[in-house]
């Protein structure tokens, strides 16, 4: 077994049985969901229930903006906030700079801003760790959120399959460590590991969290009162539950769901969807072409405001380098197609 093979806890009802993958049901998926939710079994527990003490916090500000302060304007700002500038800063931070190395900062302070330039919502661990078996194992056995799982396996994901093992050596706790060491995350020892099951302090993390959002709440609620607060707090909970549905609409719905000229990873089943290539510049198929790329989008109408935003931090000096594969794909991928298309014109 390789290395990220072994990094993640496996479930109760296990990733593999006889050598095939394993599709529980939906009771299965349930009880190990509750059961990985329970901090009295064991407090090391914490990190997946912090996932969604998280949405829960968010909850009442979104019962408070529809019940009391609900107005079309409010609404659509809370839906940019939520859906772009929320969706886009993940996939900057989370998802090309975190797990990916596809651009550096060029120190700490660009770091720290752009790491809390919108509400926190998902720790770091959460995601970097189970994503970079997600790419290694794409669609098979292992996968954290396996499309062939069902919408349900893909959902529950962060809580039932994303979580680091619990048994792991020293050397392997360190390599573990050291993807996300990058990030800011202040590490816990092996010994700390051993008690927390995470790389992550709770307390520490918790901290993290709670200043971000006293922050946040501070500046909206000078600029717009209570009404911008549960608006902006409030369409946060609907990126932080929208957000655990992506894997399985992005591969397809465990179809073959490809397209000539429009998704070109033959790989695996990863297409380009519009929504969230449009809003976030999740441009799937590209990404998972070029998953090191600073861009995803590189084809005319395949809008990137993460690339945008990425390329404006760098030309204002905060970001040393990145990773550009446009010339490649366009190379590589889109050429031959094109050529072929002449060919069958002709």
């Amino acid at each position: 077994m390789g290395f990220l093979d072994r990094v993640l806890d496996p479930p109760s009802y296990g990733f593999i049985h006889e050598k095939t993958f394993y599709r529980p049901n939906r009771g299965e998926l349930l009880r190990e969901f509750f059961g990985r939710l329970n901090i009295l079994k064991t407090q090391k527990n914490w990190l997946p229930l912090f996932g969604w003490v998280t949405v829960l916090f968010f909850a009442p500000f979104f019962f408070l903006f529809f019940l009391r302060y609900f107005n079309w304007p409010l609404f659509l700002l809370g839906f940019l906030y939520s859906m772009v500038v929320m969706g886009t800063l993940g996939t900057v931070y989370l998802h090309r700079y975190a797990t990916h190395h596809a651009f550096i900062f060029k120190n700490r302070f660009w770091l720290f801003l752009v790491r809390h330039l919108v509400i926190r919502v998902i720790p770091e661990e959460t995601y970097v760790v189970s994503h970079h078996v997600h790419h290694y194992l794409s669609e098979k056995p292992g996968d954290p959120y396996n499309v062939h799982g069902g919408w349900l396996y893909c959902f529950l994901a962060d809580v039932n399959h994303q979580s680091i093992a619990r048994d792991l050596s020293r050397p392997d706790y360190d390599r573990t460590a050291k993807l996300v060491a990058h990030t800011g995350v202040r590490l816990n020892s092996y010994e700390q590991y051993l008690r927390w099951g995470s790389i992550c302090h709770p307390g520490l993390t918790a901290l993290n969290f709670f200043l971000n959002w006293a922050f946040w709440f501070a500046v909206f609620y000078l600029l717009g009162g209570m009404a911008l607060v549960s608006a902006l707090f409030g369409m946060t909970a609907v990126w932080a539950v929208g957000i655990r549905t992506f894997n399985y609409e992005g591969h397809g719905r465990g179809k073959d769901r490809l397209r000539p000229g429009v998704d070109f990873n033959v790989g695996d089943l990863s297409i380009n969807q519009k929504w969230p290539g449009m809003v976030t510049g999740e441009w799937h198929s590209n990404h998972h072409l070029y998953p090191n790329g600073a861009r995803a989008g590189f084809l005319p109408g395949q809008w990137d405001f993460a690339w945008l935003f990425i390329r404006a931090v760098h030309a204002l000096g905060g970001i040393a380098s990145y990773k550009d594969f446009k010339t490649e794909f366009l190379m590589r991928q889109y050429a031959p197609y094109a050529a072929q298309r002449v060919r069958m014109r002709a």
